[in-house]
């Protein structure tokens, strides 16, 4: 029988083992990709800018760690977020580190907050708005990732296609951007762009992943 020192001691270990399955950047990256929808192996390499071989040795780690599950497709391996609170795990790491580590909160005051100054529109916020009609969702993912699921009744136009597709979006109502998560580029580059088109918009906090976590109605293309 285990005392009781040992056995704090084993589920620290474990603890441990879990962090160093967090601890690289890559896994991390997929994570946020996995978290849109189930994805292949060649997808997300392909999204993460990894070979084949590194994306799915990156994969397999998580997998074991419990962090994403898989399943086979003829050939192909697709992979899903498992169950559990990995994106608020996620979400914490991400407020320890804008608030403790020095370099992390310089990049997100010279960058994102470069970008975007203005507070974004809570979850809670959208959700009374989406019902009461005050504002317009704007998902700006890649086309494959808002089948896999969405923000209900929400515009899909990629930020590669925005400039081209601004008559698409209308003038007379507040715009809300999201995108993968709280680090997502696209949802802060869309909403400086639109801006300077005259466009009354502000972001979503956190995206789509978060959103789907909390229990909110989602949409997808059958």
């Amino acid at each position: 029988m285990l005392s009781m020192v040992s056995a704090k001691i084993r589920i620290y270990e474990q603890f441990a083992e879990l962090a160093r399955v967090l601890g690289h950047a890559h896994r991390l990256e997929l994570i946020e990709h996995v978290a849109q929808g189930e994805r292949s192996v060649e997808r997300l390499a392909q999204l993460t800018g990894l070979s084949f071989a590194n994306a799915s040795q990156h994969l397999q780690q998580l997998r074991r760690g419990g962090f994403v599950e898989a399943r086979r497709d003829g050939k192909r391996v697709l992979y899903r977020l498992a169950d559990g609170p990995i994106l608020s795990l996620i979400a914490a790491l991400r407020c320890y580190a804008e608030r403790n580590r020095a370099e992390v909160g310089k990049i997100v005051e010279d960058y994102f907050d470069r970008l975007d100054q203005l507070e974004p529109v809570s979850r809670e916020e959208l959700v009374d708005r989406l019902q009461d009609g005050t504002a317009v969702v704007l998902d700006v993912r890649p086309e494959d990732e808002f089948a896999l699921g969405h923000v209900p009744g929400a515009l899909n136009i990629p930020l590669d296609e925005l400039e081209r597709r601004l008559t698409e979006l209308p003038t007379d109502q507040e715009i809300v951007a999201y995108c993968r998560g709280a680090y997502c580029v696209l949802s802060f580059e869309a909403v400086a762009a639109l801006r300077l088109k005259g466009f009354r918009v502000r972001r979503l906090e956190e995206g789509f992943p978060e959103w789907k976590a909390a229990g909110l109605l989602v949409e997808a293309r059958g």
